[in-house]
Formats: C-alpha cells, structure tokens, sequence
C-alpha cells in the first residue's frame, strides 16, 4: 500500500461477548480492499490500517455493523485558544457541527469544548483543523496534560499581565490629559506627536490580539466582541492619526483608543482570574489522589508511582494516608473520611470486604486492601468526568443568550453606522458623532452575556460535587428546580435498604428450621432484597440450602419451584392467592401494621395447596426520611412514594415517614407507567431510586435522581447521583439548583439591563467611550464574581 495513502485508526466496538465476536468482526473487516484488521476481545478495540484509495472510512463502520456490532462514539476535550466572548463560542461550534456524526458542548467560562463524535467519520486532526480554520487554536486535555495545560495556562496570564503593565505606563500621561478635559481646559497638555507615539504602541502591540481576533471572526463568517473592540479603537486612532498629520484644528482622541485598548486589558485580566475560580472544585479534586502508592509484590512492600497500579495489586493504607485507588479491604480495620466523595463529615468503619475509594483518608488503624478500579475508572475519576460534563454542557436557559450573542455583533454595528450617520447629519459635527459611534461599539460587548450562565454553571456543579451531588449536565441542574412532585421508592431510598427476617411462624406441620431452610432454597441465587434477607437469616443459623429444579420466577412476585420432590410457591400474599391459595389476611395483619413485610411460603398439595408458613422481614425506616419528606414539602414539593409492598406495610411506612400519598402492588414493570400517569396530570415530575427495577422510572421522570449505593443501571438512568444515601440530599439538590437559577437569572437581567441601558446612553452621547470601556471591562467581571458567590453555598444536612 502507499504510504501516502495508508491511513491507521483504532476504534472501540460495542457489544462484544467472547473472542468468536472479535473473530468475525476481524474476518469481516478484512474482506474489504486494501484492509488489515486486528480486533482484540479483551480491550474490545479494533486496530486497523487501510488504503483510503480502496476503502472509504463509511465502510469500515458498515461492516461492523454487519456483523452485528457498533462503533462506540468517542468525547475529547480541548483547550480553545483565542476566545473572547460568547460570539467566538457561537463560530466554534457551528464550525464543528457541519462535519458529520459530531455533537458539540462548549462552555466560554472555561474555554473548553468536549466533543462526541464517530471516530470512524471524523478524525482528531479533523476537530483541530476546523476549530483552526474558525481562527481559533485547540490543544486536546487529557490526565497526562492537566498538569502542562495549567502550567502553559499561567505563562499566558502573565504574559498578558506584561503586556497590560507596559501598556498601562504608556498610557499615564493620557490620564492628565483627561483630567484637564474633565476641568473644561480643551488645551492639549500634551504635543499631539508625543499623543502619538504613545497611543501607537498600545493599538497595534498590546491591541494586536483585537484585530488578530477579529480577522479570524471575519474570515469564519462571524463577528465577536474583538470587532467592536477593533473597529471602535480604530475609528478614534486612524481619526487622530489624520487629525495629527495634517495639522487639522480638530480635538484629537488618541487617550480614548488607548485608554479603551489598556481598560480592556484589565478587563480581561481579571475575567481570566475569576473564571479561574470557577474550576477550582475540578482542581482540588484532581489534587486529591497520592502521587505514589504502597504496594505489596512477593512479600515486600514498596513504593510505586499510583498510575503503575493495576487491578489486582495489593496495596497498604496508612493511618493518616490517602488511598491511592478503588479497592476491597482483604485485612485490617480502621475509620475512613469519605466526605470528599459523600460530603457527609461522619467516618465510615471499614473491616474484611469492605469497598474503598480513590482520594479518601484512612483515620487509623492500617489497611490491606485489593486494587479493583484504577485510573480513569475510579469513583473520583468518575466524579471529575461527571463534573466536567455539567460544567461543559448548556443549560436550556442559556439558549436565549446564545440566540442572542450570535446576532448581536452585527446589530451593535449596525446601530454605530447610524448613531454616526444621524448625529453627523443632526448636530453637523463629524468629530461628535465618530465619538458617539465608537462609545457605541465599545460599550456593547457581549461577554457579560455569554458568562452569565456558563459560570454559574460551572461554581454550582463544582459546589454540587463538594457536597456529595453529581449533576449529569446542565440541564439537570436547571430543570430540579422545576420538581413540583417527587416519586419515590421505598427500599433502598426510604428504608435503609438491608431487610432482616424478624419473625418466623409456622402452620404446624414444620419446625421453623425447616421452613427457613425451604425459604432459602427457592430464593437462593436471588438478588431481591427481601431474598438476601431471607438467605442471611439461613446463613446465620448455619441453615444449607437444598436443590431445586423447575424453577420460576415472577419479578417482584414471589418464586415457584420444586424442592425434594414437593412443588411449593413462595411470595406475596398476592401472588399466592393469584395461584389458587387460601390467604387468611388475619393471621399477619398485626406485623403488616408495623410495616414489616410478609413472605407467604406454600406446598402444592392435592386436593388443596397448603400454607407451611410465612415469614416477616422489615426494612427500617432511614433515620433522615422523615426529615427529608418534610423539608421537601416544606419547599412545596408533594411527595409520593411507589412500592411493591402491600398496602398495609405501604401504609404504615408512608405514615413514619409523613408521605400521605402513597401507589402500593406497583410492579416494577408498572412503575415508569405509574410516574407517567402523574405527569399526564400536567405536574413536573422528580423520581428517586436505586434498584435495577427503579431504572424504567427514572428515565419516565422529568428529571431523576438515584442513590450511588444503587445498582449501577439506576446511576446510569439517573439525571442526579446521590453520593449520600438519604432523601435529604434530594433536598440538597432542589436547593442548589435554585441558587444556581437564581445567580444565572441575576447575571443575565443585569448583563440585558446592562447592554439595553448603555447603548442608547452612548447613541445620545451622555457615555464618554472611555467610561465605556470601563463600564465594559467591568461588566463582564461582575457576571463573573456574582457567580462565585455561589460557592457559599452548603447542604443544610
């Protein structure tokens, strides 16, 4: 093949489950002209190397597809270099949404863009040439150049804080001049060539990133704030410039250019510190995992860089260290402080089994633990990625701005051309009206706008993940303020999710070993929570399971099953009586009211099915539900609970939890239909859950919430992750949705008012330009700062 023409691409491929699914996406691939393909099973990626003259990229992915499989989308993040204002954004990201199979969320505060796009259609030099061919620079992040990013990061800031101190000196002696101006006296103190010399340095030295920015803008098809900025300050020069030249009698403007150009400077240096305030909770987070780990290999224990660690290794924890990964404790025991994943304050005992989690601090004692997540698989990676995303992503609300951002540009100029064009007919005085038209230009910029939700954003994802709350995206964050009726589980949610057996009775026939015994025997194998129960009492009292054959299961039901030769059904009350059972309801009333749970166990038995027993089992109530339920209906949310329960137990686990509205006998297969029907009523709907069977629901709800000792289905359905295992923190998270609304709302009423009230001041010419620029660096700054107030914010917990 030619080398010119050989192209190399890895990709990930979805739906793999043994080696012989690798072998015929392999034999498939290699069909095609002028390919070699090697698929591995165990990385479930595909290396392949093919002459793009013989076979298109939208081959590869077709034939990966035949044989019954997916290419898997690929998300990078890059550093954008150039940005000044929410308009650039617009350009980037329409840029990058004309190639195919991209989607694009890109946040100004940050100046990060993460992609999702088909690696099969789109390359990464793709995405850097397109945002290059926009006029703007892209360097991809990754874990290896956090560190570099920052470090290049803060040789430009101070890059930009000497060119901004050079150009402030210059521009000094403007200021006498200025202040003689404000006293009446129209009298240059200075020469108009010394004006001159020291306005021409700062337009096209420290203002060159203006007009750079601005030929960028142009040349993609867009216009941002560098052509106001541009255009204003190049108006007022070129003026005084000819003004100068010729020995004109006209007033020259050189201190409004110059001052315009060195307020900006200074505008965008502290924009550039508070929006790096915003990400500080990703940098303190990134800060928490070791640099090195202790790890035990052939008897001895050394030290090794934590990024060598691999599943499997044994590592030993310290009292007072960090954990370095994820891992199980197989020795020891000791208190960790988890409250930078959890933000609950309280140790938690870890002994023999245990899970552990990258970036908590071992308290004391010393632990021996197996490594089971490292490196981007760890909870804390996980929290970062998550963090990440929300910051990235847009909020609806942020749609309005961005519409109007993307024609504001070209309507500010607009509005200048007239401003000059009628003044100067108005009132005769060129000079007046180019002032009026500059004051225009650099009075409307519109980064004040684009800020205004991307940093509130940012401080509240930052703040949620502090305390324990990880917000998928932006929109969660937006929409949970919205929740005017919440849907919850019971097990798992409500209760704490660990049911004991608490009463055996028996009919007579057998003793309450043996009806223990044939409980765990039809319920061994299961994952249900009333099953584990069940098999934890047998395990206690050292009770073995027996076989069983012709097993069957009604998911949330009850089991059927044979056990030494006798068929026996084990279940609700319900289900038994749905199998042809005498239910005496009398009989376990009292221990439903107490809102224990009954399994009835039953031997089909001629001429009439006997009852041998029932057993109850109670999940108590978690200590912070009742709390919880009433610090959401004091915020004016209903809450609702669902459960499979029967409507006894229902009732007496609503009532210790002060819900009065509650579905019971909800199958899991009803319950995304039971959220539905309450959405159909026209209510905004929230659902907490953990359980695999909660997922349908979730995902039916208007926005979800699910508890991260949940199954990971569930955390996947999920809008929300709960770190904390309690309904207090859905609370938690209503409230800093709220806050985060409540500073967006703020900054984007001050950032309309700001823009509505300044341009017709300008147009008139009640605004000196160089107030203008003022009044515009420090625009932008307010939005900013009046998002970091944000990080005040705390659970009430």
């Amino acid at each position: 093949m030619s080398a010119v023409q050989t192209q190399k691409l890895e990709l990930s491929i979805i739906g793999m489950t043994c080696a012989a699914c690798a072998a015929r996406i392999e034999r498939n691939l290699n069909k095609l002209p002028g390919i070699h393909a090697a698929v591995n099973f165990a990385s479930e990626k595909a290396l392949i190397e093919f002459d793009n003259s013989l076979t298109c990229p939208e081959e590869l992915s077709r034939s990966i597809e035949k044989a019954g499989f997916a290419v898997a989308d690929r998300t990078v993040l890059f550093q954008i270099e150039g940005m000044t204002c929410a308009a650039c954004g617009n350009q980037i990201e329409k840029a990058l949404h004309n190639l195919p199979g991209v989607m694009v969320a890109l946040n100004p505060a940050s100046e990060i863009v993460r992609i999702t796009f088909n690696p099969v259609l789109t390359t990464i030099s793709e995405l850097i040439a397109t945002i290059r061919h926009a006029g703007y620079g892209a360097r991809e992040i990754t874990g290896s150049s956090r560190e570099a990013e920052k470090v290049q990061r803060l040789a430009a800031y101070r890059q930009e804080r000497h060119i901004f101190l050079i150009s402030a000196v210059l521009a000094l002696p403007f200021l006498l001049e200025m202040a003689m101006m404000a006293t009446g006296d129209h009298n240059h103190l200075l020469p108009r060539w010394l004006q001159w010399m020291l306005a021409t340095p700062i337009q096209f030295w420290a203002g060159k990133r203006f007009y750079t920015g601005a030929w960028h803008a142009l040349r993609g098809g867009g216009a941002n704030m560098d052509v106001l900025v541009a255009l204003g300050t190049s108006m007022a020069y070129f003026f005084s410039a000819a003004v100068t030249f010729w020995q004109l009698d006209l007033h020259v403007y050189f201190e409004a250019s110059a001052m315009i150009i060195v307020l900006v400077l200074l505008g965008k240096l502290m924009e550039a510190r508070a929006k790096q305030k915003t990400s500080s909770a990703i940098e303190s987070l990134i800060r928490l995992q070791p640099k090195t780990a202790h790890i035990e290999r052939n008897g001895v224990i050394i030290d090794v860089d934590v990024n060598s660690i691999q599943p499997g290794d044994i590592f030993v924890i310290r009292a007072g260290e960090t954990l370095p990964v994820d891992g199980i404790v197989i020795e020891g025991g000791s208190s960790v402080n988890e409250s930078i994943l959890t933000g609950e304050s309280l140790p938690v005992p870890k002994e023999t089994g245990a899970k552990v989690f990258a970036a908590t601090s071992n308290l004391q004692g010393l632990l021996k633990c197996r490594a089971t997540s490292v490196g981007t698989n760890t909870q804390l990676a996980t929290i970062i990625r998550l963090v990440e995303a929300a910051q990235g992503s847009k909020a609806p609300i942020q749609r309005l701005a961005d519409a109007i951002a993307g024609i504001f540009v070209p309507a500010v100029v607009s509005i200048a051309l007239v401003t000059l064009g009628v003044t100067w007919w108005w009132s005769g005085q060129f000079v007046t009206a180019l002032t009026h038209a500059v004051a225009v230009l650099v009075i409307a910029c519109p980064c004040a706008l684009g800020l205004a939700t991307p940093t509130a954003i940012m401080v509240g994802a930052g703040r949620g993940a502090q305390e324990g709350i990880l917000v998928k995206n932006a929109a969660a964050l937006e929409l949970a303020e919205k929740i005017q009726v919440l849907i919850v589980d019971k097990t798992g949610t409500l209760t704490e999710g660990h049911p004991v057996v608490t009463n055996i009775v028996t009919t007579g026939s057998i003793n309450e070993s043996e009806l223990l015994q044939i409980a765990a025997s039809l319920e061994q194998g299961s994952d249900h929570p009333l099953a584990r129960a069940i098999l934890e009492q047998a395990s206690t009292r050292n009770i073995p399971s027996l076989p069983i054959k012709d097993f069957v299961s009604l998911t949330g039901q009850g089991v059927a099953a044979t056990c030494q030769g006798v068929s026996y059904l084990l279940g609700s009350p319900g289900f038994l009586e749905s199998n042809g059972v005498d239910v005496e309801q009398t009989r376990f009333s009292a221990l439903q009211a107490e809102g224990k749970s009954v399994v009835i166990i039953a031997a089909q038995t001629e001429p009439a099915p006997q009852i041998m027993g029932y057993l109850a089992i109670a999940d108590p109530l978690r200590s912070t539900s009742a709390k919880a339920v009433e610090r959401l209906q004091g915020m004016g949310i209903e809450v609702i609970m669902l459960t499979g329960d029967n409507p006894i137990t229902a009732a007496a686990i609503a009532a210790q939890a002060g819900i009065q509205h509650f579905q019971a006998e909800v199958l899991p297969q009803d319950k995304a239909a039971a959220v539905e029907a309450i959405q159909a009523s026209g209510r905004f709907t929230g659902m907490v859950g953990d359980g695999v069977n909660d997922a349908p629901a979730l995902a039916s709800a208007n926005i979800s919430f699910a508890i991260a000792a949940g199954s990971d289905v569930a955390i996947d359905a999920a809008d929300i992750t709960l770190m904390r295992n309690d309904l207090i923190s859905v609370a938690d998270a209503i409230l800093l949705s709220r806050s985060t609304l409540y500073k967006i709302r703020q900054n984007l009423f001050f950032a309309f008012f700001y823009n509505t009230l300044g341009i017709p001041l300008a147009a008139f010419g009640m605004l000196n330009p160089v107030i203008a620029g003022v009044a515009m660096a420090m625009s932008s700054v307010s939005v900013v700062t009046n998002s970091l107030l944000l990080k005040r914010w705390k659970a009430e917990h």
